[in-house]
């Protein structure tokens, strides 16, 4: 049939069984929207307050189901205030499909009214990118722009369509989505039985679990490969839930803010497995001293990972869900209760603890999945309630904790919380931010509460930039540069004039309340806990240290005196 551009467009986001995308209007991409208009009862558009709203958005709604997520913006402004969310989705490994459209063909080039080269722009944060010059090839595009989203290591694509492309008329004809298949053809023999002599001769492995075990949807396979191995477990910020954060067997966080179990472990083992982990710096710490005993074993369907950051001994290429399949097929029951006898030994003497007794952001994390029974989806922004979050609630399940890992990106959490909450209306999504995070995107709560999300924010507001003040206290000699936020907002009538209902928490009896009314508000809930503007995170490793000399506030006070 003979269709526009712009029907084209429509027609390709629902042969992919696109539900959802999320936007903001304007001149350039105007005949994709008309078109949307009229097919509102099968793809819903969600207007955002910003464009890098809607980045997140889709953002969040990836991360949460698996699923691509779609975003649409018009051209200039529209589509560099992508680019952020763009790159959060690039470093993360996020699928992700951006929509944008530039002006008429003939213009391109020639510094046309809201014309940017987009494309240009983000080539270095996109898996690929297109610019459509002819309609005819418009279908095809689209449906290239997911299957490269999705395929291998998943990642952001972005398409950019002249006004009049989406103007023109082609034919077009329905083709049903390929199925995006799992890399196996790397996968070799010859390196499963490497690795599983590797663990057959070790005698204190430790397991890292990374994002790949998200993405890959390879909890149940990994849940065997640990029993098998019979070793510890510690992941990162982008592994959590990968693992269920209630087994005996898990021990934390590993790296800057991880545990002093899981640095301590890690620094001890003879095997150090790495199951989808990419070695971050904020995981090495000294990437020269890092794991110094141990022979490393990585598994990662990125070949371009191996190597890159740390030399390891041997690796599997491929698919992880499949890798840890033929791997589990083949391995016998290990026994290593010495070893983990010792790793739980170490648990019991340096737990996660905190001793104040007010509101701090600890206690508002363990409070929050308590109240929730560890159900919730958590998002979160960038700083120390980041941390807080990551360290103090259980996550059991994949894709229940959403954060920016690789960008941190600050303003990231409450679109993303949005999008998470718009693909799964039945869940409680609490977006956990600080208040220097929480300004910069905060005007997403109109979007919320025009979409009726009953999603909750909670802002840690201790009236800094608290990771950043952190380091100035710790390493700059308490010289708060730009760092000090004490400038009498009031979240509470914020939150109410952009139509939420808003709290605020001062003590925890305060907070309690707040939080049981809000889960059972049903609407967008602000609440403003405020605490101490010194708080920090602990354990932590300084800088370009070793991850074995993580330390706490006690171990820093015993220096000190």
């Amino acid at each position: 049939m003979q269709l526009t551009g712009a029907q084209i467009v429509i027609e390709c986001l629902k042969e992919q069984g696109v539900d959802t995308v999320f936007g903001y209007p304007g001149g350039a991409i105007l005949n994709v929207y008309d078109e949307l208009y009229k097919h509102q009862g099968e793809i819903k558009h969600i207007l955002t307050s910003h464009e890098q709203g809607a980045s997140h958005a889709a953002d969040g709604y990836a991360r949460s189901t698996g699923k691509v997520g779609v975003c649409l913006a018009t051209s200039g402004p529209g589509a560099t205030n992508l680019v952020t969310g763009i790159a959060t989705a690039y470093m993360d490994s996020v699928p992700m499909v951006a929509i944008t459209c530039n002006v008429t063909v003939p213009l391109l080039g020639k510094d046309s009214f809201q014309e940017i080269d987009i494309a240009g722009i983000t080539t270095p944060i996109t898996k690929h990118n297109f610019i459509v010059k002819d309609v005819t090839k418009l279908a095809e595009t689209i449906r290239r722009a997911f299957i490269i989203a999705q395929k291998g290591r998943p990642g952001p694509v972005l398409v950019d369509i002249p006004k009049d492309i989406t103007a023109a008329v082609t034919e077009y004809t329905y083709k049903k989505p390929e199925p995006i298949p799992r890399v196996t053809d790397t996968i070799c023999d010859e390196d499963i039985r490497t690795a599983i002599a590797m663990i057959r001769e070790a005698k204190k492995p430790y397991i890292f679990v990374g994002g790949g075990a998200v993405i890959s949807g390879s909890s149940d396979e990994l849940k065997e490969f640990v029993r098998k191995v019979d070793a510890p477990v510690c992941d990162t910020l982008m592994g959590k839930g990968a693992f269920d954060g209630t087994n005996d067997l898990y021990t934390g966080m590993l790296g800057m803010h991880g545990t002093k179990t899981s640095n301590l472990g890690v620094s001890e083992c003879d095997l150090l497995i790495a199951v989808g982990v990419r070695f971050s710096d904020r995981v090495l710490g000294n990437a020269q001293k890092f794991a110094k005993q141990a022979k490393i074993l990585q598994f990662d369907v990125d070949a371009a990972e191996i190597n890159k950051n740390i030399q390891v001994d041997a690796c599997v290429i491929g698919d992880l869900k499949e890798i840890l399949k033929r791997i589990n097929a083949e391995l016998t029951q290990e026994n290593h209760n010495k070893w983990i006898s010792h790793i739980m030994d170490l648990k019991v003497k340096y737990p996660l603890k905190y001793d104040e007794p007010g509101l701090t952001g600890p206690y508002l994390v363990e409070e929050i999945y308590r109240k929730t029974n560890g159900e919730a989806i958590i998002v979160t922004e960038v700083g120390q309630h980041q941390m807080w979050a990551a360290q103090y609630y259980k996550y059991k399940n994949p894709r229940t904790f959403l954060s920016s890992g690789g960008l941190g990106t600050m303003g990231y959490g409450l679109g993303a919380a949005i999008g998470a909450q718009v693909a799964n209306p039945q869940r409680q999504v609490i977006n956990i931010a600080g208040d220097g995070c929480f300004r910069m995107n905060m005007n997403e709560i109109a979007t919320a509460v025009r979409q009726k999300l009953p999603l909750i924010e909670v802002i840690v507001n201790n009236h800094v930039l608290g990771m950043v003040r952190q380091w100035q206290d710790l390493f700059y000699e308490k010289r708060y540069s730009a760092t000090v936020l004490d400038d009498g907002v009031d979240y509470v009538k914020l939150a109410e004039a952009l139509g939420a209902v808003g709290y605020r928490a001062t003590n925890r009896e305060e907070f309690n309340e707040a939080i049981d009314k809000a889960l059972a508000a049903k609407k967008p809930v602000v609440i403003d806990c405020v605490i101490g503007c010194d708080d920090k995170v602990w354990p932590m490793v300084a800088p370009g240290a070793d991850i074995s000399t993580a330390f706490t506030a006690e171990d820093l006070a015993r220096e000190q005196n």
